[in-house]
């Protein structure tokens, strides 16, 4: 460490001491200042957190870089400026803060604790907010945003991060997660805004000042209300043989998934018991998400086995994903990727949508909605059916907004999804909502019971009428952010030489788009069409076999994330042929453009 960066280390560590009022945190950091640990000191203070990717999220623990106390305070002080530039009428409208069960006994931390702080920020300057009591999912911060026309929501969740990382997003007055330039607003206002303000730490505000109000019971049922109003088969649900086993991997989701399903008619489903209560520990689970597929299902299958059940509904700890699983005539489980259950729910979605609606004219003003890493199976459907089909850059907060923007020019947002689990299948939230894809999922399920069929059958079906669409994902862990950028700017300037590569080992690449810096050479003019972020990498390559690979950047872990489909009209796929393709090309990807052993990068398998 040179002497300036000694300096500000410095300064960094006097000013902590200064405006840090936990006495874990602070004591920590006195510890480590009387120890002389350097690189301990460096890694809490070296950087600030930054405010991004529809907020921020990090591990728990002292220092400027990390989610704690101070930090917390300091961003809501951002926000809160923000918030009073932008709307006049925030102290008449108010903020909704909701938490999952995260806590972090060492740093003293916990959501519920840091959701408290941002409520004292916030109350402190005249604005009411409605502060959940209880735990809740994700998806409640945005319906209340959008129920209650209010300006703003804070949740306070590191969704399926491991047990130390805990995170704060934050969602705008139309209901969907914040986008550009509304995040470089409020990172510049925090920026201007780090010295805690008088009232910031008085967290006893929220005990008595009558501008809190608490939510939770009028948006669970009034929830619960819109929900029912996407169930379509009261009667098959009542009477289905079907049993489900849910697990909440120790979130938040189990009461609440019990209640969606109760309201769809169903008997609730049996909860996996060691994971139903919520535990900050996950201690039945390496990673607390149901993406990675089985491992974390274990307990689920074993239940399943036992109990007869042939359908596992899956949440992540802060219940806005969904996993699902079923049982195979053979006996085996079959784990859905996201992809999979994408096309499933798309199927359905529209099934039901156009039955109510069997008026051809209605079409022409339907959407469904998916990102650019996911399956184009809703592309197919759409071009098939003949309503409209978007495609959003990676992550909810730009499928949220889209789909509001469509809302609000008098369209009807059917269905959106993410391949990474996250589905949006109803209009009155504009995010991904884990508890409605599951009731939606077993009412999907049960109908086709009656049908002699399953979800896997219909899956089968659905390629055969649309095209197939097989897919892998997977990504690397990489820690070192110059061999990730050196990674991607020898794609750039592909080995040695000035421009993009035209192969990938034996394939032939066709187009390139490349939306970090915003090239696309399938455009007339090698624009991309789609926003650009140099802060993230992202490259997508089209082959001549009409397999697309998308290598990306993760906003929140220290991951370069892959994405590989390969499509075929109905009626001209070998399945098999297909799935042979579609893994020598993710090997050339991983030979030839990832080249894990040079650039030391440890693989994962999704």
């Amino acid at each position: 460490m040179d002497g300036v960066e000694s300096v500000a280390l410095d300064r960094a560590i006097v000013q902590w001491l200064e405006w840090d009022k936990n006495p874990k945190t602070l004591a920590e950091v006195r510890q480590l200042n009387c120890d002389g640990d350097i690189d301990r000191l460096e890694e809490c203070f070296g950087s600030r957190m930054m405010f991004g990717t529809a907020g921020m999220r990090s591990t728990m623990g002292p220092g400027f870089s990390h989610m704690n106390d101070l930090t917390i305070i300091q961003t809501t002080q951002g926000l809160c400026r923000c918030l009073e530039k932008l709307f006049p009428d925030v102290k008449d409208r108010g903020v909704v803060i909701g938490f999952d069960a995260r806590a972090h006994p060492p740093s003293g931390s916990s959501s519920q604790r840091f959701a408290r702080f941002a409520a004292t920020v916030l109350v402190s300057q005249g604005i009411p907010v409605y502060l959940f009591s209880q735990i809740t999912p994700t998806p409640f911060v945005p319906f209340t945003v959008s129920q209650l026309k209010l300006c703003a929501g804070i949740m306070v969740t590191a969704s399926h991060n491991p047990k130390q990382d805990n995170g704060y997003k934050v969602y705008w007055d139309n209901g969907a997660q914040i986008i550009p330039p509304h995040d470089q607003e409020i990172a510049h206002a925090i920026d201007e805004n780090l010295a805690p303000w008088s009232e910031s730490w008085n967290d006893k505000l929220v005990d008595y000042s009558p501008l809190i109000k608490d939510p939770y019971e009028n948006m669970k049922n009034k929830y619960l209300e819109c929900l029912q109003k996407h169930c379509f088969h009261r009667e098959i649900n009542k009477t289905t043989k079907l049993k489900f086993v849910h697990t909440s991997v120790h979130g938040v989701g189990h009461e609440f998934v019990q209640a969606a399903l109760t309201a769809f008619n169903f008997i609730p489903p049996i909860a996996v018991p060691e994971q139903k209560d919520p535990d900050p520990e996950f201690p039945t689970v390496k990673y607390p998400n149901p993406e990675e597929g089985k491992d974390v299902l274990n307990l689920s299958f074993s239940l399943a086995n036992k109990e007869g059940a042939t359908i596992i509904l899956a949440n992540d700890p802060d219940a806005d994903r969904l996993a699902v699983a079923e049982k195979q005539e053979s006996g085996e489980w079959k784990v859905f990727s996201g992809n999979e259950l994408g096309a499933l729910l798309g199927w359905w979605i529209f099934t039901c949508w156009k039955k109510q609606h069997p008026e051809s004219s209605c079409l022409k003003k339907v959407y469904m909605l998916a990102s650019t890493v996911s399956s184009k199976i809703l592309r197919a459907i759409a071009l098939k059916e003949g309503f409209h089909f978007e495609e959003t850059l990676t992550g909810f907060k730009w499928m949220g907004n889209k789909t509001k923007e469509l809302l609000d020019k008098g369209n009807t947002v059917l269905f959106a999804f993410e391949e990474a689990i996250g589905y949006m299948s109803t209009e009155f939230v504009l995010d991904k909502d884990g508890v409605s894809a599951a009731a939606i999922v077993a009412e999907m399920a049960s109908y086709l019971a009656t049908k002699n069929t399953t979800l896997s059958k219909q899956l089968k079906a659905i390629y055969e009428e649309y095209g197939y669409h097989l897919s892998k994902a997977s990504y690397f862990i990489c820690h070192k952010p110059e061999t990730i950028d050196r990674l991607f700017q020898n794609l750039r300037k592909y080995n040695g030489t000035n421009q993009y590569p035209n192969s990938c080992g034996k394939f032939e690449i066709s187009d390139i788009r490349d939306l970090t810096t915003g090239y696309d050479s399938s455009q007339p003019n090698k624009g991309a069409v789609l926003p650009t972020s140099k802060s993230s990498q992202m490259i997508t390559f089209t082959f001549k076999n009409g397999c697309v690979a998308t290598m990306r950047t993760s906003g929140t872990e220290p991951k370069i994330k892959y994405y590989v489909e390969i499509c075929a009209p109905p009626g001209t796929g070998d399945f098999e042929k297909l799935k042979a393709e579609l893994n020598d090309l993710v090997n050339a990807l991983v030979e030839h453009f990832f080249q894990p052993d040079k650039n030391g990068l440890t693989s994962q398998s999704t």
